[in-house]
C-alpha cells in the first residue's frame, strides 16, 4: 500500500532531480561523480542519557547539551545506514537493528523501499562494528542472511573481539548481551565474511580506516580519494563529540582512546573539507566538519 510519506518522498525526488544533496524521508543523499550515496533510516535508539555522557564533567556537558535542545536524562539519536550504488556494486554500510533490538529501530527495510532497493540487489555489506544497531540487522527470522547476494566485509580485529568467547564475561553486565548477539549473528557468516584491515582497498574507490576505542577493531570507510568518509560511531553525537572530543563517552568501550581517534578524525576532516556520514547524526548524518571556538561543529549538507 503506499502511504501518503511514500508519495512524498516520490514526488520530491522527482521535482529535485539532480539537485544534490537533497533530503528524503528514507535519509539524504549526495553524489561524488558516477557514485551516488544515499543514507537510510533504520529508525532511532532510545538511551538513557549517561550512556553516553556518563563520566563527563556533568556542568559543562550539561551547558553544551542544552545548547542543542537536548535533555541529558534521554537521548533518541536516530540510525543513518548509507547505501553507495556506483552502476556495478550495491554496497550497505552497516545493516540496522534488525526487530530484536529496541522497537523504535529495525527501519531499514522500509527506507529501501522508498528508494525501490531489493535486498537481493545489495552486493556487498561493509561493517564499521559489531554493536546491535549496526549488525543485528543481518538475519532474518529463519537465522538466514538478509541480503542473500551479498558479500559480507568486516574488519579482523572487530571480528575477532565480538567471535572470542571470553568477551561476554570482560564486556560488563550491561552489554554482555550485545556479545552474545553479535557472535550469534557472525557466525553464521564465518565461513565467508572477507576479513580486512586498515588501509585495505575492499572495493574500487572503498578503503578500510581503523579508528578504535568505540569498539576494539571498528572501522571508517573512505569513499574515493577522500570523497566522502562513513564514520560509524567513530564520531557518535552531533553535540558533545564535537565540542568535546576529548572527553570520554559511556558509549566507548575504551574511552581515552576512542577520543584520541575522534580528535584526530575531526582534524583531519575539518583540514581536508572531506564530506562525512556519521550513523547517529543529525538530517541523515552527511555533513561536513568545521571548527569552532571550542572545537569543533557539525554542519548538515
Amino acid at each position: 500500500m503506499l502511504t501518503r510519506r511514500h508519495v512524498l518522498t516520490a514526488a520530491t525526488a522527482t521535482l529535485v532531480g539532480a539537485m544534490l544533496p537533497r533530503r528524503l524521508w528514507a535519509g539524504s543523499n549526495l553524489a561524488l561523480g558516477s557514485v551516488q550515496i544515499d543514507t537510510l533510516s533504520d529508525g532511532s535508539l532510545v538511551l538513557p542519557g549517561d550512556f553516553i555522557l556518563g563520566g563527563m564533567p556533568q556542568e559543562e556537558m550539561a551547558a553544551i547539551v542544552a545548547k542543542y535542545g537536548l535533555p541529558t536524562d534521554q537521548l533518541t539519536p536516530p540510525c543513518n545506514v548509507t547505501l553507495l550504488r556506483d552502476g556495478t556494486n550495491t554496497v550497505l554500510f552497516d545493516v540496522g537493528s534488525g526487530p530484536d533490538f529496541q522497537p523504535s529501530a529495525g527501519k531499514l527495510a522500509e527506507a529501501m523501499e522508498v528508494l525501490g532497493v531489493a535486498a537481493e540487489d545489495v552486493t556487498h555489506v561493509l561493517f564499521t562494528h559489531g554493536h546491535p544497531d549496526h549488525l543485528w540487522g543481518l538475519l532474518d527470522e529463519f537465522d538466514e542472511p538478509v541480503f542473500p547476494s551479498a558479500e559480507f566485509v568486516m574488519g579482523q580485529a572487530e571480528f575477532d573481539y565480538w567471535m572470542d568467547p571470553a568477551t561476554v564475561d570482560s564486556i560488563g553486565e550491561a552489554r554482555a548481551s550485545f556479545a552474545v548477539g553479535a557472535a550469534r549473528r557472525l557466525a553464521v557468516i564465518a565461513d565467508t565474511v572477507r576479513l580486512v584491515g586498515d588501509g585495505d582497498e575492499v572495493l574500487p574507490g572503498i578503503t578500510a580506516r581503523l579508528t578504535p576505542g568505540h569498539t576494539p577493531g571498528h572501522l571508517a570507510w573512505e569513499i574515493g580519494t577522500a570523497g566522502a568518509m562513513v564514520v560509524g560511531d567513530a564520531i557518535g553525537n552531533h553535540h558533545v563529540a564535537f565540542e568535546r572530543p576529548d572527553w570520554a563517552s559511556g558509549s566507548d568501550q575504551d574511552g581515552a582512546l576512542a577520543a584520541a581517534t575522534r580528535v584526530a578524525l575531526l582534524e583531519r576532516l575539518a583540514a581536508e573539507g572531506i564530506p562525512m556520514i556519521g550513523y547517529h547524526l543529525p538530517g541523515g548524518g552527511i555533513g561536513r566538519v568545521e571548527r569552532a571556538e571550542s572545537g569543533f561543529r557539525f554542519v548538515e549538507a
